[in-house]
């Protein structure tokens, strides 16, 4: 049962590593042994051992905390045990704080030995299945990279699956972070173009002049700097799909060249006289709402009628709560491995802070959150704490939010959300907060239509 998990005894004193080898041994485990730092980091590099016990005093230049470190940024997930023969308060704390699992005071006591690896073996055997389990559970509701358990989005996905196929339009709406370009990768991937290029294009970030030649390419001399010819981005992705994202800040003039695009299939590069003819699939993205557009007058509306043959509308992530604990683990899995840092878990009162919280940057802003908790974390968990900079985020939006022509009845129902989120949903706190009895704050929860966390619900006491 145990014979999989293998250790590794550094000590510098041959019968003390000799002879927890040997009870570890009796207990089944696999034992390396390694007589410093350095032979211990030669072993580690080929093999990932399970457990490291190590001395915590040991000759030449490497004593057993920086060994410790050392190993760890070869191996983040490696459980450490130090030994030591100096047991005081602050050498405990020093040893756990740089990430060791527990202390072992010299002399050892075979049973306190392997009493301390069971429990780790035990652990180790948690996270494990845990992992399994979240890899499970992710599977279960990814789809192309896009993790979800929103009915909505399932919708999406199964439209997707639909269309994907096809050689139309797609039109993509949503806020900003919402994951319109993985949407869109989504199509390609899932159609028969997905061996061919899949080329983003961010409308927003050049210039129209420059734009143009991104899009189209230009002739040898058609501007200063053209010194050759150079193929547009709708030639590199030939075959394949382009994802015009921001399409909504186009100026007038390339509206026009892309209408022609996607009727006639055609176009000329910059300076240029060659018609070229490319077959692309066109999907655009807006965080506009582009209809609006059009009748304001910034949209032409024959455009906007070739782009939106199929739509698809991206909830924002405030309106599908169920997704934050499922994406906010996956980001912690990659984010601390890329990261290097043993933190493994988000705290029931770290996903209340996330689920209080509206969410005006989605997916996007979720991301860099549990990147910013992952940074500030001291601990193998995340917790409520770590994400007092989304608190006090949100507290400064709703007093900003608190300006002229705001109607009363906004104003208050501003108030009682701020109030809820203060007091983590306490229905009692929250309405002694505002003054008011808990009857009338249920009475404005249901008037104002204020939806409850989906986490925990509001505590009565």
């Amino acid at each position: 049962m145990k014979r999989h998990w293998e250790i590794l005894i550094v000590d510098d004193e041959a019968g003390q590593r000799e002879s927890m080898a040997a009870w570890l041994t009796e207990d089944g485990y696999e034992v390396d042994t390694a007589p410093s730092g350095a032979e211990a980091l030669k072993l580690a590099q080929g093999n990932d051992y399970a457990i490291y016990v190590i001395d915590l005093k040991m000759p030449g230049g490497m004593d057993g905390i920086e060994t410790m470190r050392e190993i760890r940024k070869l191996r983040p997930e490696a459980a450490v045990l130090i030994v030591t023969a100096y047991a005081t308060v602050d050498t405990a704390v020093t040893a756990i704080k740089e990430g060791a699992q527990d202390y072992l005071v010299k002399p050892i006591n075979p049973q306190e030995l392997s009493l301390q690896v069971d429990r780790i073996v035990k652990m180790r055997k948690l996270q494990r299945e845990n992992a399994v389990l979240r890899r499970k559970l992710t599977e279960r509701y990814t789809f192309h990279d896009i993790v979800s358990k929103s009915p909505t989005m399932h919708e999406i996905f199964e439209l997707i699956r639909n269309v994907a196929g096809l050689k139309s339009t797609v039109l993509i709406q949503g806020e900003s972070g919402t994951g319109k370009e993985r949407i869109a990768r989504a199509i390609h991937f899932q159609s028969d173009r997905r061996d061919k290029p899949f080329i983003a294009v961010p409308c927003t970030a050049l210039a129209e002049s420059l734009l143009e030649s991104e899009l189209f390419g230009h002739e040898k001399g058609a501007f200063t700097g053209a010194v050759g010819r150079r193929r547009g981005k709708f030639e590199m992705a030939d075959g394949g799909t382009m994802l015009l994202d921001e399409i909504g800040d186009i100026t007038p003039k390339l509206q026009v060249e892309l209408l022609r695009v996607l009727q006639e299939r055609t176009f000329y590069r910059v300076g240029g006289s060659e018609e070229v003819e490319v077959d692309v699939r066109v999907i655009a993205a807006s965080n506009q709402n582009l209809q609006e557009a059009v009748h304001a007058g910034k949209f032409r509306d024959d455009l906007f009628y070739r782009l939106n043959v199929i739509t698809i509308h991206i909830p924002p992530l405030r309106e599908r709560l169920e997704d934050i604990p499922l994406l906010a683990g996956q980001f912690l899995e990659s984010i601390a491995a890329e990261l290097g840092k043993e933190v493994r878990g988000i705290s029931d009162g770290a996903l209340r802070v996330l689920m209080h919280y509206d969410w005006p940057g989605n997916v996007r802003e979720l991301r860099n959150a549990v990147e910013r908790a992952i940074v500030i974390c001291r601990s193998h968990e995340i917790l409520a704490d770590d994400f007092n900079f989304l608190r006090q985020e949100q507290e400064e939006r709703a007093r900003a939010s608190l300006l002229p022509n705001v109607t009363l009845r906004e104003m208050e129902k501003r108030m009682v959300q701020a109030a809820l989120q203060r007091t983590d949903g306490n229905i009692k706190a929250a309405a002694d907060e505002l003054g008011i009895d808990r009857s009338t704050l249920y009475e404005k929860i249901k008037r104002y239509g204020i939806r409850r966390p989906e986490l925990e619900p509001f505590q009565e006491t």
